[in-house]
């Protein structure tokens, strides 16, 4: 048996606060188990023939003027590409 010296505030002061902090990380714990259950895990896929094409900087063709200027042109990259895979 142990004896404790002190008065209620210190004692107060070891005991609950420990079983507080002791607490609050249980139910910490148990949340992110949860949070792991919960979410989805995804899986990768493997990027198209046309996503590869698009991300190669020499295939993009953008747009010189108008209100489009430094946009992508899609359309004439879908061309070249439909023209290319024959």
């Amino acid at each position: 048996m142990v004896k404790i010296e002190g008065t209620l505030a210190e004692i107060r002061d070891l005991f609950v606060d420990a079983a507080v902090a002791e607490t609050k990380k249980i139910a910490k714990k148990a949340g992110q188990d949860v949070i792991v259950g919960a979410v989805k895990k995804t899986r990768k896929v493997a990027k198209s023939a046309w996503h590869k094409f698009m991300a190669k900087k020499s295939n993009q063709i953008k747009f010189k003027s108008g209100s489009r200027k430094g946009r992508l042109n899609l359309a004439a990259m879908s061309k070249v590409y439909k023209r290319s895979r024959k």
